[in-house]
């Protein structure tokens, strides 16, 4: 297959980290990354474009096809509701082709209000209220009918509450009934011909700014399913989208929204075998896709994660065996992923240590190959490791501890560093 060049924009939303794990290892595609405001996409991807326009610039369009023609841009695969608007309604005159639903799927997926008037009939519809005088029984629920995650969502107690909310509310919003029960997120893969190929349900144990932070896979439900293709149906679908449910009090599901893009928790799908970024890509290209199965029982919880960037430049590398490169008795992987990095940047690195026994069976044993090591130095206890080196001014040397740190650098002016720091030195752009 012939490499394909992608955009992610914007790239450091969730979606757009979640699009660049999806896709950065597969071989024939290779990525880019997007923004109009420099953010976490930078420090994730290696081909990175900082500078493109807003959406609302009026040259957005022919900035961003310069900068798809620069970089020979086949697709964009949009990461922000927003965005995916703005791209189709532009879709004619972009250089590069946009992976989503048809025009207008988006446009009706991007209003709750057209999503539910299309969709007037299906059984699985919340009651929604035009006026508080049609409300019979609070709580009632008010959003905005475009928006994304919990933004403007509010529980509204009495009909004092909702007039106050309506008054002040400038935008289009949505009133409808209180939906007590759990919340499910599923996720849809539709290909060309229309055929919904995969609707997997998982639930939204906990939730932190609108996003699922815990989620699991659950086992296949016909209800679901049925939802999934009457939506399907009578919708325009093609690629990648999702739609949520919520219980009613009764237990029975309501939709919440649907969305013609990625979801940031779809990492789950991705980890269960099935992943349908790259299904999207492999549908744009025109190729039948042979859906996986998907491994069952597959949750996720997520955090904040770091990467850093350093101001400093070293060309070679000591390195601490004990309580670094081994820890509670086990080779550890944040280092060993550091030194093939330095491998693979042609930075020396030396193992520098007073280990007791045989070194290189000692090595061959955790499986690490000894030739992963320009050199190897072992010394006795009684030794210092100051006087069997001879290190460059950017040296930087690893080692768990601070009496060898502070003699190294001492010594020599070099930077040194504790086992603990060496996340700090990966680079993951890619």
């Amino acid at each position: 297959m012939d490499n394909i060049n992608i955009l992610v924009f914007p790239c450091g939303s969730e979606i757009g980290l979640e699009l660049h794990r999806s896709l950065k290892d597969i071989r024939f595609i290779t990525l880019f990354g997007g923004s109009s405001v420099d953010d976490h996409g930078k420090f994730v991807y290696k081909n990175y474009i900082g500078d493109i326009p807003f959406i609302t610039d009026p040259d957005f369009v022919d900035k961003l096809n310069e900068k798809l023609d620069e970089n020979n841009i086949d697709f964009i695969f949009p990461a922000f509701d927003s965005v995916i608007v703005a791209l189709i309604k532009n879709r004619e005159k972009l250089h590069a082709k946009v992976l989503t639903c048809p025009d207008e799927t988006v446009e009706i997926c991007r209003s709750k209000s057209k999503t539910y008037a299309k969709l007037a009939g299906s059984d699985f519809l919340p009651l929604t209220y035009r006026s508080p005088d049609e409300i019979k029984q609070y709580p009632v629920i008010i959003k905005p009918t475009e928006s994304q995650g919990a933004q403007g969502f509010m529980i509204l107690e009495n009909e004092e509450q909702l007039k106050y909310e309506l008054s002040i509310r400038t935008d289009e919003q949505v009133v409808c009934e209180y939906l007590p029960g759990e919340e499910y997120t599923i996720d849809c893969f539709t290909d060309r011909h229309g055929v919904l190929r995969y609707a997997s349900c998982r639930n939204r144990h906990r939730i932190k700014n609108g996003i699922s932070v815990n989620s699991s896979l659950m086992e296949p439900d016909a209800r679901v399913r049925e939802i999934a293709e009457e939506i399907n149906r009578k919708m325009d679908y093609r690629g990648v989208w999702f739609f949520q449910l919520k219980r009613n009090l009764n237990g029975e599901y309501r939709l919440l929204e649907c969305a013609t893009r990625v979801a940031g928790t779809m990492c789950v799908e991705r980890a269960a075998g099935v992943n349908l970024p790259l299904m999207t890509v492999f549908d744009a290209l025109d190729y039948d896709i042979e859906m996986p199965e998907a491994i069952k029982g597959v949750c996720v919880d997520r955090a904040l994660h770091n990467v850093f960037k350093l101001d400093i430049e070293y060309d070679e590398v000591y390195m601490d065996f004990d309580d670094t490169v081994i820890v509670h008795d086990k080779v550890n992987r944040t280092v060993l992923s550091f030194i093939y990095q330095c491998v693979e940047n042609k930075i020396p690195v030396t193992l520098l240590t007073r280990h007791e026994t045989d070194i290189i069976e000692d090595l061959k044993a955790r499986r690490i190959a000894p030739e992963l090591f320009d050199k190897i130095i072992c010394l006795p206890r009684s030794e210092r490791k100051i006087d069997h080196v001879n290190p460059s001014p950017k040296a930087l040397f690893v080692d768990d501890s601070f009496a060898e740190r502070k003699s190294m650098t001492d010594t020599f002016g070099i930077i040194s560093l504790g086992v603990d720091a060496v996340e700090a030195l990966l680079d993951e752009k890619q």
